[in-house]
C-alpha cells in the first residue's frame, strides 16, 4: 500500500484524538485537510491565518510528535493558509508564514516548510542554568479571605475564588471574572485568591498587575523592540491576576497580545483571574474574540451589601482595628450607608478619627453629622424598581403591564424607555435589567437602548417623553 498524504494524516489525526480533549479536536483538527506528500514534507490546508497561529501557539509539540511517528525525525510541515483574494472570493490564495516570525513575507502564493528542529524559543527573562527567575507577587497580604466577609451579595464570586486557590488552573473556574460596582472588593477577592495561593503552593508564580500598568508596560515593549520578551515574560506566570480588565478597551494592540498570552496560559493548564467593573456582555471595544475567551469560565457579580452583610462587615473592621463600638452606632451606619464596602470603611475611619483627636466618645449625634457628610458627597443612584414605577405612571400603566409580554406599541416603548434609563441611571448590567424589567435577556435591553437613542434623534414626540421622564427621575 503506497503511503499518501492522506494515509499519513489520517494516522497522525489517530495518535492527536488519543492525546487532547474532543472539543479541542473537533475544533481545531477536525477542519484541516491534507493536500499534498513530498518526501518528508507534508502539507495540509488551514482554513485561515488565525488557524495556522493556533496550531503552530498550541500544538506544535504534538504536531511533532505525530509526524516523526510517521515520517521520520526530518519530519516537516508546510501550511497552506488559505486567504481570500481581495478581488475575487472565488479565487484563494497561500501566503508564507514563517514560524520564527509572524508577520508575512511580501511575496504571495508561497508556501513554507515549518522545521520543527529550529523552533527554539529565547527567554531573556531566565537566566541561563536557572530553571525560574523570582517574581515579586504584587500582592497585598492584607487582602485575604479571613478579612474578605461573605454575604448574599457575594457567595458566589467567594466560593468560587476559594475553589480557585484550592486548585489554580484545575477547576472550570478558568478565568474568573469577577465584576461589580466601585467599591464592594472586586480588588480585595482578587488579592486574597492570590495570598491563598502563595501560601499554598509557593512555588508557584504569581503576579497581580493593573490593566493600566500591564498595556504602559506592553507600551514600553514596543518602543524598546522587546515585545517578544514581553509575552515571554508573561508567558512564565502560573496565576496571572490583572485588575480593571475593562480599561483595555479601544487599545487594539493591548488587546492583541493579551489574547496571545491568555491562550498560552489557558491551553497550558495556568490560572487567570480578572475584575471588571461590567459584565463581559457589557464592555464596549473589546475584540470579540477576547470577550468570548472571558466568558469561557465563571463570571460572578459583586453586588452592593445587605444590611446584616454590612453590619458583619463593619464589626469585623472594628475587630481588625482593635476598636470597640456601641451597637446602635454601628446599626445606625449600617442602615444609611448602602452602597459599596469602601464608604462603610471610610465612615468608620472618620468617626475614630474625629473621636481620637477630639478626645470624644462614640455618640449617635456624632455619627449622624459624619454619615450626612458621606450621604450628601454620595451620586442618589435611583433603582430599577423606581424607575419602572415613574415610567409606568407617566404613561399611565401598571408594572405589570409593562412588564408584560404585550407588543402594543405604546407599551413596547414604556418598556424600552425603563431599560434605557435603568442602563443610564444604575450600575446594573444588561442582564440584571432584563431579568428585572419582564425577564428579558441582554440582547434584548441593548436593542431598547439603541432604539431609544433612535427615536430621540427623529422623533420630536418621542423626544420630549425622555425629557419629562428625565425631569421626573432627577428631581
Amino acid at each position: 500500500m503506497s503511503i499518501t498524504a492522506s494515509s499519513v494524516w489520517e494516522e497522525c489525526l489517530s495518535f492527536i484524538k488519543d492525546n487532547i480533549k474532543q472539543q479541542a479536536y473537533k475544533t481545531w483538527f477536525e477542519p484541516i485537510k491534507p493536500i499534498k506528500l513530498s518526501g518528508e514534507a507534508l502539507t495540509i490546508q488551514v482554513p485561515s491565518k488565525f488557524f495556522y497561529e493556533w496550531l503552530e501557539e498550541h500544538y506544535i509539540k504534538l504536531l511533532r510528535v505525530a509526524l516523526v511517528k510517521q515520517l521520520g525525525d526530518d519530519a516537516k510541515l508546510i501550511y497552506d493558509v488559505r486567504m481570500e483574494n481581495n478581488y475575487s472570493s472565488n479565487n484563494p490564495h497561500t501566503v508564507k508564514f514563517p514560524s520564527s516570525n509572524r508577520n508575512p513575507i511580501k511575496s504571495q502564493g508561497v508556501t513554507a516548510p515549518i522545521d520543527f528542529n529550529k523552533r527554539e524559543l529565547k527567554n531573556p527573562f531566565i537566566i541561563p542554568g536557572i530553571q525560574k527567575v523570582k517574581i515579586e507577587s504584587q500582592l497585598n497580604p492584607n487582602y485575604n479571605f479571613k478579612s474578605f466577609v461573605e454575604g448574599d451579595s457575594n457567595r458566589l464570586a467567594r466560593s468560587a475564588g476559594m475553589a480557585v486557590a484550592n486548585k489554580p488552573g484545575g477547576t472550570s473556574f478558568n478565568p474568573l471574572l469577577v465584576y461589580g460596582g466601585v467599591g464592594l472588593g472586586k480588588t480585595h477577592i482578587a488579592h486574597a485568591i492570590g495570598v491563598e495561593i502563595k501560601d499554598k503552593y509557593p512555588d508557584k508564580t504569581v503576579l497581580y498587575i493593573s490593566s493600566e500598568k500591564f498595556t504602559q508596560q506592553y507600551i514600553d515593549s514596543v518602543k524598546g523592540n522587546t515585545r517578544n520578551d514581553f509575552i515571554h515574560f508573561y508567558q512564565m506566570i502560573d496565576v496571572l491576576i490583572i485588575d480593571d480588565v475593562q480599561f483595555l478597551s479601544g487599545k487594539t494592540g493591548t488587546q492583541d497580545v493579551f489574547f496571545h498570552i491568555f491562550n498560552h496560559l489557558h491551553q497550558n493548564g495556568k490560572q487567570v483571574i480578572l475584575t471588571s467593573d461590567k459584565a463581559p456582555v457589557d464592555m464596549q471595544d473589546i475584540e470579540q474574540r477576547l470577550l468570548s475567551r472571558f466568558k469561557w469560565g465563571l463570571s460572578a457579580e459583586l453586588q452592593a451589601p445587605d444590611y446584616e452583610t454590612r453590619v458583619s462587615i463593619l464589626e469585623n473592621k472594628l475587630f481588625r482595628d482593635g476598636v470597640e463600638m456601641p451597637t446602635e452606632i454601628v446599626e445606625y451606619i449600617a442602615k444609611n450607608i448602602k452602597s459599596n464596602v469602601r464608604e462603610l470603611e471610610g465612615v468608620l475611619i472618620s468617626m475614630i478619627a474625629q473621636a481620637s483627636f477630639n478626645r470624644k466618645e462614640f455618640t449617635l449625634s456624632l455619627t449622624k453629622q459624619i454619615v450626612d457628610k458621606f450621604v450628601k458627597n454620595t451620586k442618589r443612584e435611583v433603582s430599577i424598581d423606581y424607575i419602572q414605577k415613574i415610567v409606568s405612571n407617566y404613561f399611565e400603566l401598571d408594572v405589570a403591564t409593562l412588564q408584560s409580554k404585550t407588543r402594543k406599541r405604546h407599551i413596547v416603548q414604556a418598556r424600552q424607555l425603563a431599560m434605557y434609563f435603568a442602563k443610564r441611571m444604575t450600575k446594573a448590567s444588561l442582564a440584571s435589567i432584563g431579568s428585572q424589567i419582564g425577564k428579558r435577556d441582554h440582547a434584548t435591553v441593548l436593542h431598547a437602548c439603541k432604539t431609544v437613542d433612535n427615536l430621540t434623534e427623529t422623533d420630536k414626540q418621542f423626544r420630549r417623553y425622555v425629557d419629562d421622564i428625565t425631569k421626573k427621575l432627577t428631581f
